[in-house]
């Protein structure tokens, strides 16, 4: 075994003591750090989804009340978390770049 082997391997355990990599072994682990049950990705895309649909209604609720402008801005924010929300779910499925290296 190398030098540069035994840094590796010794890299490796570090970051699996340190929870950035997961084990082999492990059955909870998925591929790309996802969760491994269907379930559980088909919920955390959901949650994603709609508490950005209520962060961006909520905030243009409170800034109209406050400009005197309903429901213009409401209306805006809420397509502006929608967008938000459809962005995280997309980067939630898309491959991280480097992850095949």
């Amino acid at each position: 075994m190398t030098e540069r082997d035994e840094f590796d391997e010794r890299l490796k355990q570090a970051r699996q003591r340190r929870g950035l990599e997961k084990d082999a072994s492990d059955p909870k682990a998925g591929q790309d750090g996802l969760p491994a049950g269907a379930l559980q990705i088909g919920l955390r895309a959901g949650i994603e989804v709609v508490s950005a649909l209520i962060a961006g209604a909520g905030l243009g609720w409170l800034l109209d009340h406050w400009l005197g402008s309903f429901p213009w801005l409401f209306l805006v924010f809420f397509v502006v978390g929608g967008v938000a929300g459809v962005m995280n779910v997309y980067r939630l499925f898309s491959p991280r770049r480097g992850a095949g290296k």
